[in-house]
């Protein structure tokens, strides 16, 4: 009995083991792609590097381009998201309170088309121009810029100010509080941080955690 014992025993731990390599041999691309770590990315108070992306009318865009802005609200969005679709309006009222007043929005696509084809560039095109977008929508293709920013999903938004010449993050995360329902609405986070950085006064919100759809990088 004590022989039949060991040899259970042995077997049953044979297969922990054999099933421990199994889950260890599991690439990360394989998993669920909300187990994927995100790109460690931009922090509070960073200086942001100028990029150049193409936009929806064809054009390359970038931060240098805005000479007079006084900084700008960057909103990691999709087409295909439900919670990016929920902000659209949202963020185009965003634009069209702050951009006068030298806060532009500038909106960037992350995902790779390839997996959904709602984010291709010529349905950007299509959207932007259902909607009438007063902003540039830009397209990532290398998905180097989402990364440097650390975007996790979409919407994800960055509030960033111009500085001494340089260009620094001021918030991250949400746009407000509520994704699914602007009626319910009670903090506006990007929204009271532009307001506070045109006022001179400190944010009081300076990051919250982004509520939206995983953004789909390229393997």
């Amino acid at each position: 009995m004590k022989k039949q014992g060991l040899i259970i025993g042995a077997v049953f731990l044979s297969c922990i083991f054999g099933a421990t390599q199994i889950i260890m041999a599991k690439p990360l691309t394989d998993l669920p792609e909300t187990t994927i770590t995100s790109p460690i990315g931009y922090a509070l108070g960073d200086v942001v590097s100028d990029f150049k992306l193409k936009n929806i009318d064809g054009k390359m865009i970038s931060l240098a381009d805005f000479q007079s802005a006084k900084g700008f609200i960057i909103v990691f969005t999709s087409n295909h998201c439900p919670f990016s679709k929920s902000y659209e309006d949202r963020v185009i009222a965003l634009d069209l309170k702050y951009a006068s007043r030298g806060f532009p929005v500038i909106t960037i696509n992350p995902n790779d088309p390839e997996a959904y084809e709602e984010d291709s560039f010529a349905n950007m095109q299509k959207r932007a121009k259902e909607k009438g977008y007063p902003f540039p929508y830009l397209t990532d293709d290398t998905q180097l810029v989402s990364k440097a920013f650390g975007a996790m999903r979409t919407p994800q938004a960055y509030v960033l100010k111009k500085e001494g010449g340089k260009i620094i993050v001021s918030y991250l995360g949400a746009i407000d509080d509520n994704a699914q329902d602007p009626s319910g609405i009670t903090k506006r986070y990007v929204e009271d941080a532009v307001y506070n950085l045109l006022a001179g006064k400190p944010i009081v919100t300076t990051s919250t955690k982004a509520v939206g759809c995983a953004i789909k990088w390229k393997s």
